[in-house]
């Protein structure tokens, strides 16, 4: 696989903002939630 050039006036990159502690709190609670629903494995 090779590298992708970009298109002359076209920016593949992007800034991210940083997630406000709203959106913290509701990503860790439903990340909570998908822990809680998926069964545990046993290590043997």
């Amino acid at each position: 696989m090779g590298n992708i050039k970009e298109p002359k006036n076209v920016d593949f990159t992007v800034q991210s903002e940083p997630w406000t502690e709203e959106e913290l709190k509701d990503f860790r609670k439903l990340m909570n939630d998908l822990k809680a629903k998926t069964p545990q494995r046993k290590v043997t």
